[in-house]
């Protein structure tokens, strides 16, 4: 990796990812930094890392040089990041592995600024997400609304954090004034003649086969009742490659059980932008892609055959006017998202974005000795209890003694504490289910 050499002027960050999603969030974040950053990315080898045609499709377009990013095993992390003494460290990764890295990264001499944050919608805000990363001194957010609802889940839960705003890499097409002006008069930007209907998938939503396999279905019925035009299964991943959450009851395993095909249904491996470039409007249940649709002007139906949910990830979606049924889809009859929506919800104007003005300040009070510690939540186990959580995010990339000694104690105790929970359950079930009087 080329580090260059540190100005005053530029404070150096360097991002640790592993999965699609936060590889592509945390080079998408850097790049749109520009030269003000000495900025580097670090992906770690993990169970669910990125493959390299992954990690190149992630990185391009991001504005991140692609020899600014080195693939680093995690045995090597702590040595390299001493290396390149970063003023601030971007903690991109799902919450038991940001619990993790936030941890060794507080142990680092000068420490520094810990920064983390998710990389798509994040409504609901969660309290895990808020436990996973107690350590870190900056929580991105990508909406006013997401803001909102994570400072008063903080304040209700105890978790105290410090929040800051940033566009969505994915939307920032359509942050700006021209794109602003546009969107206050309810009009959408001019883009070329498309005809494909493309359908994000998602790994966990809907989460059960048979939701899954109604989706596949409703696909098949759009391709036949226009054979002129494109149905395209957009696919987070070819086969035999990670994704940042495991998929089970894929879209072509769905599909090959449905008989033959129409040949205007196909499935794609493109990236997001592509496949969208080609797109006349957009599917999902409540995939970000929503938010890239709608920052190229392109319509979108989210699916309301299951409900809105905070399970489903959709409630920012239907308050958006997005919401459609399957005969919508049949149909095509795509929504652009209500007006007034869009400034509360990923298109607020990018001078409300703080979050490198806020990684400054907490940069500027490490220099001066000022950075206050963030200790980690107080849990039983200790040391065992850390290298259990580190065997468990990290897998078999864990390569430490203790996280072996420690997988062997805590597997056979875990299984027996979930078999000790369902007998539990399945207990009070059959009491409940007694009728009064009875017994």
């Amino acid at each position: 990796m080329t580090t260059g050499s540190r100005g005053a002027s530029r404070p150096r960050i360097v991002a640790i990812a592993d999965t699609d999603s936060y590889v592509k969030w945390a080079a998408a974040l850097l790049g749109g930094a520009g030269e003000r950053w000495d900025a580097s990315l670090l992906v770690l080898e993990t169970p669910l890392v990125v493959s390299e045609p992954q990690r190149a499709a992630a990185v391009k377009g991001s504005g991140l040089a692609p020899e600014r990013v080195e693939r680093v095993e995690y045995s090597r992390l702590s040595s390299q990041l001493a290396a390149l003494r970063p003023d601030a460290v971007l903690i991109a990764a799902r919450g038991p592995l940001v619990r993790v890295l936030a941890r060794d990264v507080a142990d680092l001499k000068p420490r520094p600024v810990i920064v983390t944050g998710l990389p798509g919608i994040s409504i609901p805000a969660t309290r895990k997400a808020l436990v996973y990363r107690t350590q870190c001194d900056l929580f991105i957010v990508h909406s006013r609304r997401e803001l909102r609802e994570f400072t008063a889940l903080a304040d209700r839960t105890g978790f105290h954090q410090r929040f800051a705003l940033a566009t969505l890499p994915f939307a920032r097409a359509a942050v700006g004034a021209d794109a602003d002006a546009d969107a206050d008069a309810g009009v959408e930007p001019d883009r070329a003649p498309a005809t494909d209907l493309v359908f994000a998938t998602q790994a966990r939503v809907p989460a059960t086969r048979p939701d899954r396999l109604r989706i596949a279905r409703l696909l098949v019925r759009t391709a036949e009742a226009d054979p002129s035009r494109r149905v395209v299964v957009k696919l987070r991943a070819v086969h035999g490659e990670q994704q940042t959450h495991v998929e089970h009851d894929g879209y072509p395993e769905l599909l090959s059980t449905l008989g033959p095909l129409p040949p205007n249904l196909v499935t794609s491996t493109v990236s997001m932008g592509e496949a969208l470039a080609t797109a006349e409007g957009l599917v999902t249940v409540s995939s970000t892609a929503a938010i890239e649709a709608v920052a190229g002007g392109i319509p979108v139906i989210a699916l309301d055959m299951f409900g809105v949910s905070s399970k489903l990830i959709n409630e920012t979606l239907a308050d958006a006017g997005l919401l459609g049924a399957e005969d919508d889809v049949v149909h095509r009859r795509f929504r652009h998202p209500d007006p007034a929506w869009r400034d509360d919800n990923y298109f607020h104007a990018a001078d409300a974005d703080d979050w490198e003005e806020c990684a400054l300040d907490l940069i500027a009070r490490r220099h001066a000795g000022a950075l206050v510690s963030r200790p980690a939540l107080d849990r039983r186990g200790g040391a065992l209890r850390d290298a259990w959580e580190r065997r468990i995010a990290l897998g078999r990339s864990d390569t430490s003694t203790a996280g072996t000694v420690a997988y062997a104690i805590g597997l056979p105790l875990r299984t027996a504490l979930r078999l000790w929970h369902r007998v539990r359950r399945s207990a009070r079930a059959r009491l409940a289910a007694v009728p009064v009087g009875e017994g």
